[in-house]
């Protein structure tokens, strides 16, 4: 079974000291600047969020080419956690995914992010973190049986990427981003495999030629993957900045039609 964090269980200390966990997890540089964190929510929380996840008829596919399966459907659904789109939840469900997108969104979580890859941001921006920001999209995710995705880099229109696992036990550590070295390499070069464990998760900075990264595919037996992910977008500019937030309309327009 998972480890219980250590901190108490209160919501307000749940979600408040997440920027707290980002910065007292190491930084490591194999095979690319990365953290992974463990116990990143308490255990009380952690069982409302489990306890809260959306129906499956609430997300929508995600449409990728290595998510596709041979039926024409996506096996990788997304539902994102604005707080326009956590209104259509139920009622029971709201108070949860409306905290928890506050804090995901939060501009301190961003800035300990950046603060964490300061040397990779400011190697690939040419400035300093001060000088840069992005724009936080947080979406859940379910996995369905036979999603993969090959080894890639991220497109560089993202800036970081944050994943939070959310299973209900040990039984899918198996499952976990893997890490490699460069986009040749194959399950047999793999670097590290990221453990899919309860209550954990890790972030990189996205870095062309660097951040390379894949996930197996999984079986039947291995059920659906459940996490959160946390992708931070580069907006410089005026246009990036409009671009983002008219997006971010289109999308709720989308949804709101095909309920």
């Amino acid at each position: 079974m998972w480890r219980e964090a250590t901190i108490a269980p209160s919501e307000d200390v749940d979600l408040v000291d997440l920027p707290a966990r980002i910065e007292a997890s190491p930084l490591q540089s194999t095979p690319f600047d990365h953290i992974y964190v463990n116990g990143i929510f308490s255990a009380a929380w952690y069982q409302r969020v489990l306890d809260s996840l959306p129906e499956i008829r609430r997300y929508r596919e995600f449409r990728h080419r290595d998510a596709m399966q041979p039926d024409g459907h996506s096996a990788r659904r997304k539902f994102y956690l604005y707080p326009e789109h956590v209104l259509f939840l139920p009622a029971a469900h709201r108070a949860v995914w409306r905290r928890m997108s506050r804090a995901l969104r939060s501009r301190a979580l961003q800035e300990v992010f950046k603060r964490k890859f300061r040397g990779a941001l400011e190697r690939r921006f040419g400035r300093s973190i001060d000088r840069l920001s992005f724009y936080p999209v947080p979406i859940l995710l379910r996995d369905l049986p036979g999603y993969g995705i090959g080894v890639h880099a991220d497109s560089l229109g993202k800036a970081m990427t944050v994943q939070f696992y959310l299973p209900g036990d040990d039984a899918q550590a198996h499952l976990g981003t893997v890490l490699h070295e460069g986009r040749g390499d194959t399950d047999t070069g793999l670097v590290k495999k990221l453990a899919f464990r309860p209550a954990t998760g890790y972030a990189f900075p996205v870095v062309r030629h660097e951040s390379w990264h894949s996930v197996t595919r999984t079986r039947e037996t291995d059920g659906e993957r459940n996490s959160l992910m946390l992708t931070y977008y580069v907006q410089d500019g005026l246009i990036a900045w409009l671009g983002h937030r008219l997006k971010r309309i289109g999308v709720f327009l989308a949804y709101s039609l095909r309920r």
